[in-house]
C-alpha cells in the first residue's frame, strides 16, 4: 500500500488541524494505521494508531485529550484531528501502515507516507 499524508500547515498555539493520510490500494481497510512525529534533532515518536475496523485506539500521552485518530476505510483514508496545539506539537507528521498489530511499536510498520510538516506558533 502506499501511503501520502497531507493537511499539515502553520497554526497558532491553541488552534486545530486535521491531517489525512490517503491509501492506493483496496486493501487499506485491512491494514492498522499509525501516526508518528519527528522533530527537530529529535526522534521520530509515536503519536496515535488505530486497528483495523476502528474499535481500538491508542495515544502517546503528550497527546490523549487532544488529539483524535480515525478513519474511513470506504475511502481508503486515515484522519488525525489535533486540537489545543502546543508548540511542542511542532514536527514532521507521517502516517504509517501495518498488516499485523504495530500498535506503537515503529519498527513494525511495513509502509510509511512521505510526511507533512506542522508547525505551532507561541
Amino acid at each position: 500500500v502506499q501511503l501520502q499524508a497531507f493537511g499539515g500547515g502553520l497554526v497558532q498555539a491553541g488552534g486545530s488541524l486535521k491531517l489525512s493520510c490517503a491509501a492506493s490500494g483496496r486493501t487499506f481497510s485491512s491494514y492498522f494505521m499509525g501516526w508518528f512525529r519527528q522533530a527537530p534533532g529529535k526522534e521520530r515518536e509515536f503519536v496515535a494508531g488505530i486497528s483495523w475496523s476502528g474499535s481500538s485506539t491508542y495515544y502517546a500521552d503528550s497527546v490523549k485529550g487532544r488529539f483524535t485518530i480515525s478513519r474511513d476505510n470506504a475511502k481508503n483514508t486515515g484522519y488525525l484531528q489535533m486540537n489545543s496545539l502546543e508548540p511542542e506539537d511542532t514536527a514532521v507528521y507521517y502516517c504509517a501502515a501495518d498488516r499485523g498489530l504495530a500498535t506503537i511499536h515503529e519498527h513494525k510498520y511495513d509502509y510509511w507516507g512521505q510526511g507533512t510538516q506542522v508547525t505551532v506558533s507561541s
